[in-house]
């Protein structure tokens, strides 16, 4: 069952996302502040697939119920709806552990395409039940089982996203992957989106895996090109953040 947790503070708009994810599939649980969306995810143990949040409300906002939601859940899908063009709010929400965002006013196509593809993310999780494996890369470890990577033996708190970019970076070692095809093999072919999604969040996963995230070892800028896994840094030039 696909289910996700709506919150949004307007009436007109709360009802028009409901109706269309409805008519998607989804089983919808909608409420109208941040406090009602902790209450329910505490109520319903967390069982939902996606959250779709509104940034601008009154009392606990929608960033403020992300990076709670985030800490109770890596797994789950986390969409940010705002109806401001700021380029830094989106970082913002992406920063905070959002997985997306949709900028008001907005289609019922694009909305459903971006929930389903967080959705296709996140049942990963599930169904990915083939044959899984331990990748190694230097000090870093993957396991694909547990979907879970280490460094130094120390488990690095990641997403659902962050994990994705992870596996590919480790399947990839010291190949350069250019920003469309991160964009496509984590986001999807039909992603509504802007590439600067990919920027953002490689931004995030140093700011977790690399020792000084502002001078990178492992996640090597390619300009005017994408990004590099560097499996043995002690052979690579220096580099700056993007």
């Amino acid at each position: 069952m696909k289910r996700i947790l709506v919150c949004e503070d307007e009436d007109a708009i709360r009802d028009f996302v409901v109706i269309n994810l409805q008519r998607a599939g989804y089983t919808v649980v909608d409420v109208p502040n941040g406090e009602r969306a902790l209450e329910e995810f505490e109520r319903q143990n967390g069982d939902f697939d996606i959250a779709l949040l509104d940034i601008m409300m009154p009392g606990i906002d929608g960033f403020q119920v992300c990076k709670a939601l985030r800490a109770k859940s890596s797994t789950l899908g986390i969409i940010m709806l705002t109806a401001k063009t700021q380029e830094m709010d989106k970082v913002n929400g992406l920063m905070i552990g959002a997985d997306d965002y949709v900028t008001k006013p907005f289609s019922p196509s694009e909305l459903v395409a971006r929930v389903d593809a967080v959705y296709r993310r996140v049942s990963m999780l599930e169904n990915n039940a083939g044959t899984p494996r331990v990748i190694q890369s230097g000090c870093f470890e993957l396991n694909q089982k547990s979907r879970t990577v280490s460094k130094n033996g120390e488990v690095v708190d990641l997403t659902q996203v962050e994990y994705q970019i992870m596996e590919l970076f480790l399947k990839n070692q010291n190949v350069a992957l250019d920003r469309n095809r991160i964009l496509t093999e984590i986001w999807g072919d039909n992603y509504y989106g802007n590439i600067k999604i990919v920027d953002v969040n490689i931004r995030r996963l140093r700011m977790k895996v690399e020792d000084e995230p502002s001078n990178p070892k492992y996640i090597l800028t390619v300009w005017g090109y994408g990004y590099k896994w560097c499996s043995d840094p002690d052979t690579q030039p220096q580099t700056t953040q993007a």
